[in-house]
């Protein structure tokens, strides 16, 4: 193995040529767009390849097919975003809309936020999103996700800090 190679190469390979025609035919199936099966098989791999340790799977098309369908799952949720945002915008009058440069600019952060939302832990990223868009209390989060409310104080934390990266960049 090269130095520059993941450890899990040899092992991602092996699936890629195995399975990657599998994966693409099911991802076509779920979506109208050839490019974008495309580019979710290819983001499949490339979570495979950011594992740490990765061993070859008993069941490598289950691996696979979870691996895929939370990316479907995002891929939704960032289309249903972006067309809430598009038909919010199509309500307003046409003298308060922003530009068609502003708009894109906005979608683009929308994008980076969702981005950034992502890298969080599955509790924290649930417990933003219950805040910010379902409006519940700390203490209703807190018990759909079983945890204490100091808890879901941090996980909110942790998600506007994600927000904050995504307007202004790191902080210094």
């Amino acid at each position: 193995m090269s130095t520059g190679q993941s450890p899990n190469h040899e092992v991602v390979g092996l699936l890629y040529r195995g399975h990657r025609d599998w994966l693409l035919a099911w991802l076509r199936r779920s979506l109208n767009c050839p490019q974008r099966a495309e580019d979710l098989s290819q983001d499949t791999f490339l979570r495979l390849l950011a594992r740490q340790d990765l061993q070859a799977p008993r069941e490598p098309r289950a691996l696979l097919r979870t691996i895929a369908k939370g990316l479907l799952i995002d891929h939704f949720r960032r289309s249903a975003l972006e067309r809430a945002y598009l038909d919010e915008l199509a309500a307003q009058p046409e003298d308060l809309q922003p530009s068609a440069e502003e708009q894109l600019q906005i979608l683009q952060t929308l994008r980076e936020v969702e981005r950034l939302l992502a890298t969080l832990s599955t509790r924290a990223r649930a417990a933003f999103l219950h805040s910010r868009l379902d409006g519940m209390s700390h203490a209703e989060i807190a018990e759909r996700l079983g945890v204490s409310v100091p808890r879901v104080r941090q996980y909110l934390a942790q998600g506007l800090r994600q927000c904050y990266i995504a307007l202004y960049g790191e902080p210094t």
